[in-house]
C-alpha cells in the first residue's frame, strides 16, 4: 500500500473519529486559531524590529541634505546716488493786488483762476471822497493863482517906486527915509510873491497825488497770470491802505521748497539737479536745478537739541498748470549718476574696506564657487555700482541663512 493512501486512511479514519465525537471538534478549530494569533505576533515583531533598526541606521548615517544656491546676475542698469527729502509745491512768483482809494468797488471783472494778462482791468471803484477833494484842491489852485496875479502887480508897483526913489536919491531930492520905504515896499511885496509860489508847487504837488490815487479807481493786472485768491465784492467799501483784494500768480513755473536735514544738506549745492514727485501723479516726475538753500534752520527746528532741517528751493517747468501750491513732494537731489552700470543688489554689500573693495562668491557655470574682489562705485538703496571685478552676466551668490551657509560653505569647499 503506498503511503498517500495510508495518510488517507488516517484522514478519514480522524474524521470518523470527529464524527463520532462531536465535542472534538471545536478543540481542534480552537488550536488551530491560536497556532495562526502567535504566527501573525511573530509577523509583526519582525516588521518592527526591521522598522526600529531602519531608523537607527539613518540616525547614524544621515543622507547629505542638498543645498540650493541662491544667486543673482550682475546686470546693468542706470544707478543714482540722491539725498531723499519731502517738500511742498509753491507759487514761484506772485503779486498781491490792493488799492489806496477811500470809495465803493463797483464792478470787479474777474474771477478764481480766471488767466489775465498784465493791463487787464480788474475792479473799479467809486472815490466818493477823492473826487470832493479833488474838486476843493482846484479851488484853491484857482484862489493862490488869483493872489498870486495881485501879488505880482503889488510887486511890480513896489519896483517902479523903488526906482524912482533911488533917482531921486542920486539927484539929492528925496530924502533918505523915502528911500528906504520904497526899497521895504519891494522887497516885502517879492516876498509875498515868492509864498504864493510855494503854496502852489506844494497844492500842485498834493494834486498830482491825488490824481495818481484817482488813476487807482481802475485796478489793472501789473503782471500776466492766473488769480489764485479774490476777496474783492460788488458794494464793498475801501478804505486807504486797504487789505490785498486779490493775487495773481505766474503758475507756468513753480517752485519746490524741500525740507533738508542737516546730515544731509552739506552734500547740496547750487546748480545740481532735482526732481519730484507727487501722489496726484503716480509714476511721474519734474525735473529742475537747486537755485538757494537758505542759511537758517526751517520752522523752530535746530532748538533745545532737535536735528535741524534747512529749506532748499529748485524751480519746475508747469506748462500743463498740473502742479498746484501745496502739494505734497517726495524730493531727490542727484549727487551722483551712471548709466548703463554694471550693478548688484546693494544687500549684497555689507562692509566695503576704505578703497571701496567687497569680497562676492561668484558661481561660475561648472558649479564651482570663487571668492572675488570686487570694486564698488555709488550706491542707492536698491542697487550698487560694480566698477572692476565682476562682469555683466556673472552670477553672485546670495546671502543665505545661517543653517545653510555652512552647507553651501562645505559645497563650494568641495566643488572647489
Amino acid at each position: 500500500m503506498r503511503r498517500d493512501d495510508v495518510e488517507d486512511m488516517s484522514d478519514m479514519t480522524a474524521e470518523n473519529r470527529h464524527l463520532a465525537d462531536p465535542v472534538a471538534v471545536p478543540d481542534q478549530r480552537r488550536r488551530r486559531l491560536i497556532r495562526r494569533g502567535w504566527s501573525a505576533l511573530a509577523l509583526l515583531l519582525v516588521v518592527a524590529a526591521g522598522v526600529v533598526g531602519w531608523y537607527g541606521y539613518r540616525q547614524r548615517h544621515p543622507q547629505p541634505v542638498p543645498v540650493r544656491l541662491e544667486t543673482v546676475i550682475a546686470e546693468r542698469a542706470d544707478i543714482e546716488q540722491v539725498v531723499n527729502a519731502t517738500g511742498n509745491v509753491a507759487m514761484q512768483s506772485y503779486v498781491d493786488v490792493g488799492t489806496k482809494v477811500t470809495g465803493q468797488i463797483s464792478d470787479v471783472y474777474v474771477g478764481i483762476g480766471e488767466t489775465v494778462k498784465e493791463g487787464k482791468l480788474l475792479v473799479a471803484i467809486s472815490p466818493v471822497v477823492q473826487a470832493g477833494r479833488a474838486e476843493n484842491n482846484r479851488a484853491q489852485m484857482a484862489r493862490l493863482k488869483a493872489e498870486l496875479a495881485g501879488q505880482n502887480a503889488q510887486l511890480d508897483f513896489a519896483q517902479l517906486q523903488f526906482q524912482r526913489q533911488t533917482q531921486l536919491k542920486a539927484e539929492n531930492a528925496t530924502r533918505e527915509e523915502a528911500f528906504e520905504s520904497s526899497r521895504m515896499g519891494m522887497y516885502s511885496a517879492a516876498a509875498k510873491v515868492d509864498a504864493i509860489n510855494a503854496q502852489i508847487q506844494q497844492l500842485d504837488a498834493t494834486m498830482k497825488e491825488d490824481e495818481a490815487v484817482q488813476k487807482q479807481t481802475k485796478i489793472v493786472a501789473p503782471i500776466s497770470g492766473t488769480v489764485v485768491a479774490l476777496s474783492a465784492r460788488i458794494g464793498q467799501t475801501l478804505s486807504a491802505n486797504q487789505d490785498v483784494l486779490m493775487r495773481i500768480s505766474d503758475l507756468s513755473k513753480m517752485s519746490v521748497q524741500a525740507r533738508v536735514a542737516e546730515e544731509d544738506v552739506t552734500q547740496l549745492h547750487k546748480g545740481m539737479t532735482a526732481y519730484f514727485s507727487t501722489p496726484g501723479y503716480p509714476g511721474k516726475r519734474w525735473a529742475g536745478k537747486l537755485r538757494q538753500i537758505m542759511l537758517l534752520p526751517a520752522d523752530d527746528s535746530g532748538k533745545q537739541g532737535k536735528k535741524a532741517f534747512y529749506t532748499v528751493l529748485f524751480d519746475v517747468a508747469n506748462p500743463s498748470r498740473e502742479l498746484m501750491a501745496g502739494m505734497t513732494a517726495d524730493v531727490f537731489f542727484v549727487l551722483s549718476r551712471v548709466e548703463r552700470a554694471v550693478t548688484i543688489p546693494a544687500s549684497l554689500v555689507v562692509k566695503p574696506d576704505n578703497k571701496g573693495m567687497q569680497k562676492l562668491k561668484i558661481l561660475h557655470a561648472d558649479g564651482k564657487l570663487e571668492t572675488r574682489d570686487v570694486r564698488i562705485g555709488i550706491r542707492n538703496a536698491d542697487k550698487a555700482q560694480v566698477i572692476s571685478g565682476l562682469a555683466e552676466g556673472e552670477q553672485v551668490l546670495l546671502p543665505a541663512s545661517p543653517a545653510a551657509v555652512s552647507s553651501t560653505a562645505r559645497t563650494g569647499d568641495k566643488a572647489g
